[in-house]
């Protein structure tokens, strides 16, 4: 069977259906086409005063049906109140999309506490220690009376939901003996390898965990637990092994240390008994030359049998992929009305900028999907199509000179699928950029979907033999915004372009009073309005806004809840913290002060070293010795710190040499880029240049010939 199989039609079939992928952004639609959408009765329910689960209902469709708080009154929004969770820590990021039961919300902390909190007043009504061991945690799951969560040490907990007393653990990984838990033939799949990851998810008796560690050579596996014991009830590869459908498209053993991890968490629909959970990239994650085939399941979406893990369908979004688009976004079922019909759809996409809308039932795509050619690299066994849907992307496909996403000078640069191999190339929507991990929402409302993405390019290389990979050029801005998809046409509606990424856990709330939430990395939560993004409130919390706001009610009052404590990603200087923020109308809680937000910028954070310590000199292709407080005696032309020392402060009026030494075999120089302060030009060794700097600043270089040697001058 081919493994593209049944889910793809012909370029023919599709012909006049498949919109540029390079259109202008649509323009924002009036209020009243916005709402013009007639919105069928959904199959998963709008949350009302609970908001049970990471995504708020089975299908991930972060949208509630509460509208006491609507745009007219969203303006008189003020803290009901505000506690520190970790007593002010500010030593990691917090992930945690908080839940709301019975005015009860329940949350877990990356210090492995998990805390049931009277969403009412803010006290704590109990909290629990689960694992000495940091993780991620990402969401709690509750049933059967129980509340579930991972642990750092690969374990799934389950406490008591009223006393927060531990009543099961299950150690995942690992068997009874401490051997990894793999069929014999797997390879490396276990221990610190992998780890489990994302939200956990209920439903009927079954909690479902996933994984991580696709970038460490670990095998992907979904769990489903038995929620009474923690018994393993079922077992899904993201890898399939010998004799499982997929093994062939894998290269010799390479399906052993393959990847595609499953570290979002899934949604589920009842009706159809399916669980749809997305798989990550392939290993190694952006060297293809071992592993030549489609390598399934990476960058799958799963179809599986909720009750026994067998898989129904798949879709894969990208072939063989070497650029790290793996599909972390967690998928989203809505019912639509296109064209008179009623259809149960799967909404899937993340780092390509598109999405591809799936029919749950069978996966077969609901606006076409035509593979097309792509560049190819024979050296990373490419793939020779890649699947595009119908419709139109949600961000741009390529880098622009216009936006953040204008490329560092000097690379080579590319769209969506620019094959690379010894040279550091910059793509777009790039590792971090499109919709990364951010979490959508499907409103009942307006029909639309609403995604957070970032702007961020990303430059990929092989990296074997000592060759470059930069991930995220050096200097590069970081930016993003918010749109509005039709899911009926798979069609911009409107978006907002702002400051800041979006896409790293910035979940959006929609709600029936016509509203969206969203969190900042620089600390703020806002509210816009539905119909076109325009912002109505705004609150800053204290520490960066990586996590889905939520709402409940609690004796007929209406609230909004988010956890503040930052992510990492994109920005490394993210102000981080562990702020849990619940508000009301006439709230009286005052915001917290502002943190210094992040850099837009991929900041070089090597320790500045001052004019007269480097007797105000740049020794090109070189790298700073530390220990000698002196440029190193050995050319790089693979580092992307080649600039010694990488990091100059110095005094305004400061004339500074660059200069390349006489025993360097290759010609270097260091171009100012974006600002356009100086260019020395090629530099043969043993030639110099000089430049005073009479303006302050900070000024971004890099060297034209090893382009992800970059360097920054601070003028003061």
């Amino acid at each position: 069977m081919d493994r593209r199989s049944f889910l793809t039609t012909t370029a023919a079939s599709t012909a006049g259906t498949v919109a540029l992928l390079n259109s202008a952004p649509a323009q924002a639609a009036s209020a009243s086409d916005a709402l013009a959408r007639p919105v069928p009765a959904q199959a998963h329910a709008a949350t009302g005063k609970d908001f049970p689960k990471a995504g708020g209902n089975l299908g991930n469709q972060n949208h509630s049906a509460l509208k006491r708080i609507d745009a007219a009154n969203v303006r008189k929004l003020g803290g009901a109140w505000h506690i520190n969770l970790e007593g002010g820590s500010t030593a990691s990021h917090q992930q945690c999309a908080v839940i709301a039961q019975n005015g009860v919300l329940y949350l877990a902390t990356t210090q492995q506490n998990v805390f049931a909190v009277d969403g009412r007043t803010g006290a704590v009504k109990w909290k629990t220690k689960v694992s000495g061991d940091t993780t991620n945690m990402r969401g709690i799951a509750l049933g059967q009376g129980l509340a579930f969560t991972i642990t750092g040490d690969n374990t799934v907990v389950a406490l008591d939901q009223k006393t927060g007393a531990i009543r099961w653990t299950r150690e995942l990984l690992v068997d009874d003996q401490g051997d990894p838990d793999c069929d014999p033939a797997s390879g490396q799949c276990g221990g610190s390898k992998g780890g489990l990851a994302g939200a956990a998810v209920y439903w009927d008796g079954l909690v479902y965990i996933g994984t991580q560690g696709s970038t460490a050579g670990a095998r992907g596996r979904a769990y489903a637990l038995d929620a009474a014991t923690g018994e393993v009830a079922w077992t899904f590869w993201g890898t399939p092994g010998p004799g499982q459908f997929g093994h062939d498209t894998w290269e010799g053993d390479t399906w052993k240390t393959g990847g595609a991890v499953c570290w979002i968490h899934p949604a589920v629909d009842p009706e159809l008994g399916l669980v749809y959970w997305t798989f990550g990239n392939p290993y190694p994650r952006t060297d293809g030359s071992t592993r030549g085939g489609d390598n399934l399941f990476a960058n799958c979406l799963v179809a599986i049998d909720a009750k026994t893990g067998k898989r129904r369908w798949h879709f894969q979004s990208v072939h063989h992929d070497i650029w790290d688009y793996d599909g972390v976004m967690s998928p989203v079922l809505a019912d639509l009305l296109i064209k008179g019909k009623k259809k149960r759809v799967v909404v899937y996409g993340s780092k390509t900028g598109m999405y591809y809308i799936l029919d749950r039932a069978d996966g077969k795509p609901i606006h076409g999907m035509e593979e097309r050619p792509v560049p190819q690299h024979a050296g990373q066994k490419t793939s020779p199509t890649q699947p595009f849907p119908g419709g139109e992307p949600f961000v741009d496909t390529e880098p622009r000179l216009d936006k953040a996403t204008r490329p560092v000078p000097f690379y080579p640069t590319g769209g969506l699928f620019e094959a690379h191999w010894d040279r550091a190339t910059i793509i777009f929507p790039g590792a971090g950029g499109g919709a990364d991990w951010s979490f959508p929402s499907f409103s009942h409302r307006t029909g639309l979907v609403y995604v957070g993405y970032g702007l961020i390019n990303s430059a990929y290389s092989n990296t074997h033999g000592g060759r470059v990979n930069t991930a995220r050029p050096l200097g590069e801005y970081f930016a993003g915004g918010l749109a509005a998809v039709d899911p009926r046409t798979n069609t911009v509606v409107w978006r907002q372009e702002g400051d800041w990424s979006l896409a790293h856990g910035n979940g959006i709330l929609s709600t029936a009073g016509g509203l969206l939430f969203q969190g900042r990395p620089d600390g703020v939560l806002t509210a816009l309005d539905d119909r076109d993004g325009s912002e109505l409130w705004s609150w800053q919390c204290g520490a960066g806004v990586n996590t889905s706001p939520l709402t409940y009610e609690v004796d007929g009052e209406q609230y909004i809840a988010v956890l503040a404590g930052g992510n990492g990603l994109p920005y490394p200087d993210i102000p981080k913290g562990d702020h849990l923020w619940a508000f009301k109308i006439g709230g009286k809680v005052k915001p917290a002060a502002a943190p210094v937000p992040p850099s837009k910028r991929n900041q070089i954070r090597t320790a500045a070293v001052s004019g007269d310590t480097a007797h105000n000199t740049v020794t090109l292709g070189r790298t700073w010795d530390n220990a000698k407080n002196a440029p190193g005696t050995t050319e790089s032309l693979v580092s992307q710190n080649a600039m010694a020392p990488q990091h100059l402060a110095i005094a305004k009026g400061t004339t500074v040499t660059f200069t390349n030494p006489a025993d360097n075999k290759s010609a270097h120089g260091a171009v100012s880029f974006f600002e356009a302060e100086f260019d020395t030009g090629l530099l043969m060794p043993g030639q110099s240049y000089t430049y005073t700097f009479n303006t302050p600043g900070e000024y971004f270089y890099n060297d034209p010939v090893a382009p992800q040697s970059t360097g920054k001058i601070v003028v003061t």
